[in-house]
């Protein structure tokens, strides 16, 4: 038996369109100059099979060369690989949902995407191609007042046209993702929301899930910042007790508590360990206890509470009500 069949992947979650989709990713965000590419290289290496970016990233080109690359070796098929990009917000007008998808294709070199996002249910006014955060001279983010069911309606079609494989949003409210609901013809797979021990999204997993769509957890670490020993949920004695009976690191802890809550965590590295350590969760499962401590964490505070659409008291600024 070759090492290749023995690594061990990640249990996968059925969408409600009947694809598979890993319940760990790795997240790319601001991995750029070669890291997205080392760093998605070696994840499809140890076994993950999901991978997360976004037009706004801009490092798509990379993260479909590493892919590319590991096709090529033999190491993976298309088919087993599920990747996830976004729909910017300056591509928000129907008749450029399209074309911004075909770019982002091109960028990978890939044929299809395995599941597009809408990025925010808040367009920004289109300027250019290049100007991803369209600013006044008062330095105010312009934003449009499309309506993100029109900008859904046109990536519905793109699955049609067989670009993408299942389409879904993020940073959706549960008011928001029922009126989705209520007038499309192809369901979102997935809500992709900031959760982690501080934000444990408890409500809005549960609403979701009534209605057949999982929950995809951003930021399940909170950004740690070893200096100012932050935040409290990996840092807290409490949470290292718990990562030392099971001899596991705290982060570990933490994505298995969230992978155990029922969302899929896609932990952003570009460390080599760090990815490593991540995905080596899947040996272990929490008590009650354990999860009630992690629970005791939760403060509801975001640290993606979107500053720049905040004060503009846009119609569709997500985060007015509660979830």
């Amino acid at each position: 038996m070759s090492s290749k069949t023995q690594l061990k992947l990640a249990p996968t979650v059925k969408l409600n369109n009947g694809y598979e989709m890993p319940v760990l990713g790795l997240g790319t965000y601001e991995s750029k100059n070669n890291e997205g590419e080392k760093a998605v290289k070696h994840a499809i290496d140890i076994g993950y099979r999901h991978i997360d970016t976004a037009y706004f990233y801009q490092n798509e080109a990379e993260i479909g060369k590493a892919i590319r690359d590991k096709i090529a070796e033999g190491v993976v098929k298309r088919e087993d690989i599920f990747l996830v990009t976004k729909l910017w917000n300056i591509h928000h007008e129907a008749d450029r949902v399209e074309g911004a998808c075909r770019k982002q294709l091109a960028l990978f070199g890939l044929d299809y995407i395995d599941l597009y996002l809408m990025h925010l249910p808040v367009g920004y006014k289109f300027v250019s191609e290049e100007v991803l955060l369209p600013k006044d001279e008062k330095d105010v983010l312009q934003l449009s007042d499309v309506d993100y069911l029109d900008t859904y309606k046109a990536m519905e079609k793109l699955v049609k046209l067989g670009l993408v494989r299942s389409i879904g949003v993020s940073n959706f409210n549960s008011e928001q993702i029922q009126r989705i609901l209520d007038n499309c013809e192809i369901k979102p797979v997935t809500n992709q929301v900031e959760c982690s021990p501080a934000l444990n999204q408890k409500p809005l997993t549960a609403f979701c899930k009534e209605r057949g769509i999982t929950l995809t957890a951003y930021s399940p670490l909170g950004r740690p910042a070893p200096a100012e020993q932050k935040p409290e949920f990996i840092y807290s004695p409490k949470t290292q007790a718990i990562a030392k009976k099971y001899g596991k690191t705290a982060p570990q802890i933490v994505l298995r508590y969230l992978v155990e809550l029922g969302v899929i965590p896609i932990p952003k590295s570009s460390n080599v360990s760090r990815i490593t350590e991540n995905f080596d969760i899947f040996d272990f499962e929490l008590s009650a206890e354990d999860r009630a401590v992690l629970d005791s964490f939760h403060t509801g505070v975001r640290l993606v509470p979107f500053n720049l659409i905040k004060p503009q008291n846009h119609k569709y600024y997500p985060f007015a009500i509660e979830y």
